[in-house]
């Protein structure tokens, strides 16, 4: 089974209890069965933080960092072979940074990445993405 790597828009439509954050809802529970986590990187990570910080405010983002902590997520940090296949990805396409590195962690994964950014329709040749 192919790693799967979430980028900031599926762990947000969790978080506010969208419909897209149903898929992202089985995703965590089969992780959490299976004793496989998903992956996130750290840049995806603050990505969340701000974006929960400046709509919802500091109290969702407390509420949401405490049931983050307990989800099967595996968090990457930004390393210089990460950082460069993110520039790859980003000098290549139109795109976030932060777009960038969930790209590049999925690629490094060998995994498949799950979003509902339209931005990533751009890549289905060059990574495997999964649409929510």
């Amino acid at each position: 089974m192919a790693a799967v790597v979430l980028d900031s828009y599926a762990l947000l439509a969790y978080f506010r209890g969208e419909p897209e954050g149903a898929a992202v809802v089985e995703l965590l529970d089969k992780a959490s069965h299976r004793d496989r986590p998903l992956h996130m990187s750290e840049v995806n990570y603050a990505e969340v933080k701000y974006m929960i910080l400046r709509k919802d405010g500091e109290r969702a983002w407390n509420d949401a960092a405490q049931l983050m902590s307990a989800l099967p997520i595996e968090f990457h940090d930004a390393g210089r072979e990460l950082a460069d296949v993110a520039a790859g990805f980003k000098a290549r396409f139109k795109m976030s940074l932060a777009d960038a590195f969930a790209a590049a962690l999925t690629r490094q994964l060998k995994g498949e990445l799950v979003t509902g950014d339209p931005e990533f329709k751009a890549l289905t040749g060059e990574i495997k993405v999964q649409f929510l």
